[in-house]
């Protein structure tokens, strides 16, 4: 799907050529496909290929689009009839946004390649999210949606909700839940909700959404405290980890000045790992002296503990990450084991001495 605003007419300085581009912008959703479109009139006719160019800086040579391998079985020029040009670009990327021109040369006259063209941007549809007072507000949000209603399709933990069609999903979220909206056939990532502060399990795949309010459009930045990552409106993990914990925020920002969001802290949870078991004091243990076993585990939660003898659960202290043996006859004088896991048991002989 693609979002057009009105024609826009070029005309070569000192010569009769013209260029009418159908669109001055083009909205588009990634993995969709668009064409770009120009007629053009000259004066004694082109003696040049003519081709499509992006512009990436003043100074930079035009190279046809055709010829770029990042467009590789990607761009289609099609001319339908004389002075009539069309560029498609299909399985559309973020990085394909851009500024599209036209260019062809004459015997007399060159058409110079700093007149404007058609800017491209390509976006996704996603779950914005506002948080306030009485809840989470969700809001399926793109920059190419069309004026007028619209119709949209709701999804939570990937089951489509066939009583929400607005743009304002209206329904009870919970913050295990993982919602989605699609437009027109185009659907979002699915977001974790999350307020002040959320906990998400390793290895799960979550995204960060900066949005704001502004004219001329902001540009957004991701922080990790004082650390700058990405430059970017979405900051996504995709396998989240336990050094991922911490605050994060985003700042928007454009000519007339910037705001600073509040933070959100990201707790990674994990189950304990790695076990281990250490005794102390350490060596051979003297019959009637005292000596302490200690389990220790990485985990987020922290973990709690039980301790084993053989297969019997020992009655005193379940779940301390310390226990203390008897220090009297030979009772103890076996295999002890903390599981943290059932694969991570680590057991020591508590030998006694006569």
């Amino acid at each position: 799907m693609t979002v057009g605003m009105t024609p826009l007419q070029i005309y070569s300085i000192g010569s009769c050529t013209a260029v009418t581009y159908a669109n001055r912008s083009i909205c588009a959703f990634r993995g969709s496909s668009v064409s770009i479109s120009c007629t053009y009139s000259i004066r004694d006719g082109a003696d040049e290929p003519e081709f499509w160019f992006r512009q990436r800086g003043t100074t930079t040579q035009p190279e046809d689009v055709q010829r770029d391998p990042r467009y590789a079985d990607r761009a289609l020029l099609e001319v339908t009839k004389t002075g009539q040009s069309t560029l498609t670009i299909r399985n559309l990327t973020k990085r394909d946004s851009g500024e599209y021109r036209f260019k062809f040369g004459k015997k007399s006259d060159e058409w110079t390649n700093s007149l404007p063209g058609t800017t491209l941007t390509v976006t996704d549809i996603k779950v914005q999210v506002i948080w306030s007072p009485v809840g989470p507000k969700l809001i399926c949000h793109s920059s190419c949606l069309r004026p007028g209603p619209s119709s949209f399709v709701w999804y939570k933990n990937g089951e489509r909700i066939h009583s929400e069609t607005s743009f304002l999903y209206g329904g009870m979220v919970d913050g295990a839940d993982r919602l989605s909206c699609a437009y027109e056939g185009y659907r979002s990532d699915p977001v974790l909700l999350m307020s002040n502060s959320g906990d998400v399990m390793k290895d799960t795949s979550i995204s960060l959404t900066c949005s704001s309010d502004a004219n001329p459009p902001a540009k957004y930045f991701w922080y990790k405290k004082k650390q700058t990552l990405v430059h970017e409106e979405e900051l996504l993990f995709s396998s989240i980890q336990p050094s991922d914990t911490g605050d994060y925020h985003c700042e928007a920002e454009n000519d007339l000045g910037s705001v600073k969001s509040t933070s959100v802290f990201i707790s990674v949870k994990y189950v304990p790992k790695p076990l281990s078991v250490s005794v102390s004091p350490s060596g051979e243990i003297v019959e009637g002296s005292s000596v302490t076993l200690t389990c220790s585990s990485d985990a987020n939660p922290a973990a709690s503990y039980s301790w084993y003898r053989e297969d019997d659960v020992f009655p005193k202290i379940p779940k301390d990450p310390e226990f203390h043996p008897s220090g009297s006859g030979g009772s103890d004088a076996d295999s002890s084991a903390c599981p943290g896991s059932l694969d991570q048991v680590k057991q020591f002989n508590l030998s006694h001495i006569n």
